[in-house]
Parts: structure tokens; sequence; C-alpha cells
């Protein structure tokens, strides 16, 4: 339909079997459905935990138009200066003011549409941040000056945060999709103003693991309650997230849709 544009976000990328399912499954779901932009959250794109420019350079020429982040964008110390110089990488703009790198972007389509992609982290059981309902307010009221649809990833731990934030700013943007717990919820909707809402988008690795590492350390850590280094897991890769479709002059969602596509069950090249 040439009113509507069709947006493929995808969930937390997990390490380099995360990487290769971006990589060979991107180009067959931007087939199959017709996207037209593809976000993705790559804050544990590299080792399961952070981003490097390297990673971020890779992600970004497969396909991926802008990458979203949170809590773990901060855990390899070289990705502040490529924060301060990319416009496609974004990290939570509740963070103090001062740091490196923004919190929204407007990046246009493959047919040349402006779209509005922000990013904003929660703070229930994750760290003393501004307020994101009130950032909220504030970045949406900047990005709306030039685009009419903006896409929120809400990077948050708390379901009753993320779902008071999607009927906070239901009928205000887009679509407000919760990341962050790495498992796909099944509470994809459109809201009565036209906000498509989802509490997470799951995540893009191992579904053999607990939340993309390796199960045996996962248990073991909870079982000794030793601080055993995690480990990614590499079997069973799906990439998991949504597909919106949105009308261009609206702005309004008029369909959300779950996705899970496999790349293999018997295990991710490295």
């Amino acid at each position: 339909m040439p009113n509507k544009i069709k947006v493929l976000f995808i969930g937390d990328v997990i390490g380099s079997p995360g990487r290769n399912g971006v990589r060979h499954l991107v180009p067959e779901i931007v087939g199959s459905y017709g996207i037209d932009l593809v976000i993705a959250n790559g804050e544990n794109a590299a080792g399961g935990i952070g981003i490097t420019p390297q990673v971020a350079d890779e992600l970004l020429s497969n396909g991926i138009h802008v990458l979203t982040s949170g809590n773990h964008v901060w855990a390899k110390k070289e990705i502040s200066g490529y924060l301060s110089g990319s416009e496609r990488l974004l990290r939570p703009a509740n963070y103090p003011p001062g740091l490196p790198g923004r919190g929204g972007t407007v990046i246009r389509t493959r047919g040349g549409d402006p779209i509005g992609v922000l990013n904003l982290q929660g703070r229930v059981y994750m760290g003393n941040l501004d307020c994101p309902f009130r950032v909220a307010e504030k970045e949406i009221e900047t990005l709306k000056k030039e685009v009419k649809i903006v896409i929120l990833d809400f990077h948050a731990e708390a379901t009753s945060e993320k779902v008071a934030l999607g009927w906070f700013l239901d009928g205000r943007i887009s679509a407000v999709l919760g990341t962050h717990t790495h498992i796909q919820t099944a509470d994809e909707r459109i809201l009565p103003q036209g906000t498509a809402y989802i509490t997470d988008v799951g995540m893009t690795g191992s579904v053999d693991s607990v939340i993309g590492m390796k199960k045996e350390i996962a248990i073991e850590r909870f079982l000794t309650q030793v601080p055993r280094k995690l480990e990614v897991a590499k079997k069973d890769i799906q990439l998991q997230g949504v597909v919106l479709e949105i009308d261009k002059e609206s702005g309004g969602c008029v369909r959300i849709e779950r996705v899970q596509v496999w790349l293999e069950k018997e295990g991710a090249r490295d």
C-alpha cells in the first residue's frame, strides 16, 4: 500500500550468533514483508554484552538502518567516540546531559520517507536516570517538528513501567516497543489512539539458552550464587521482533505482527 510504511524492529542481538541471524535472515524478511526500514537493538551484539564500532558497522552494513541500545551500551569503552559521531547508533535519551551520543534520530526509508526513532531506558530495577515519561514528551516534541512517524525502543525491566508508558504515549507516537528482557511477549496490540505496543520484542540469538547465554552457566550461577562469567550460547538461532505497518499521513500504526524466524537449529557459525 503506497500510503503505508512497513518497519521491522529486531529484538536484542546477542553476540556473533545473533549477528549471523541478522546477516542471513534480514534480507529474507525484508523481501517477504516488503520492509521499508529496519531497526535493531544492538547493545549485546559484541560478545553478549556491549557493542563495538566494528560490530556496529557490521550490523549497519547488513540491512539495519538504525541501532538502539540500553544500559549495556557503555560496556565497551571504545564505543564512546563512535556514539559521539553516529546518527545511526542511539543510546537512551534519559541519561544525564554531557554523555556522548544521542537518544533520537531521523532516518529516511528506502522510499525517502522520514521516520523518527527514539531510545529510552526504564528506571524500575534499572538505575536512577531522568524520568522516561517526561523525557519522552520533550524528545517527541522535537522529533515531531520533522516527522509524523516516531518509533520508541523502551529498554526497561518492569512490565508495569513499559505498559504505563505505552498508555501515556498512546496517540502521540506510532509505536512503543519494549526491549531488555530478551523474552518475547504475546501482548502485541494497537492501543485505542493508534499506537502499537508490545512489552518485549524478544531477542535474536540462541533460544537453547537463558536469555541468549549458555544455560549451564546461568543455572550454576543461580545454584551457587557465584558470579561466574556468562558465555554466549550458539545453538538454535532465531530472529525475533515485530513488523509494523504505519499510516504515512496520520502516523498511526494499523498493524503489528510478532515474528520468529529460525536461522538454524543445530548450531550457529562463529
